[in-house]
């Protein structure tokens, strides 16, 4: 119940950190969605983006939180260099800006830190009972 819990809060944090970022981007440079499709397709392309990270990070905690739950932080920066190199690659490609890719790093450097936090405190292991010996 607690893995779903970490999912859960995990996929929110991801969520509102993504919007604080672009929304602030848009806000300030004018980023603007992109025009090749719904903006409801759009936005449910990033709901399942963000649902199948906040799955992987969460059950890849789970599989090592015997040493990622005291150094949580570290288990963030190593979530956050490895996207913001696929930012980077994107902004290369055709029909992603430097601008989107720029949005996309402060959004994770917003939410992998967060996460990592929450997961850490929802999945760590119950203290031992000290009357139960």
């Amino acid at each position: 119940m607690r893995v779903l819990l970490s999912i859960v809060l995990v996929f929110v944090i991801m969520n509102v950190g993504t919007l604080v970022a672009y929304g602030g981007a848009s806000a300030i440079f004018g980023l603007q969605p992109p025009d090749d499709g719904s903006p409801a397709r759009f936005l449910v392309s990033v709901l399942l983006v963000k649902a199948g990270m906040a799955i992987g990070f969460v059950l890849m905690f789970v599989m090592a939180r015997r040493v990622w739950t005291g150094i949580w932080l570290r288990y963030a920066f190593v979530w956050w260099v490895m996207y913001a190199i696929v930012e980077i690659g994107q902004a290369v490609a055709p029909g992603y800006t430097v601008l989107d890719a720029g949005a996309g790093i402060v959004a994770e450097a917003i939410y992998f830190p967060l996460s990592a936090f929450v997961a850490a405190r929802v999945l760590r292991e119950p203290a031992p009972d000290a009357t139960a010996a």
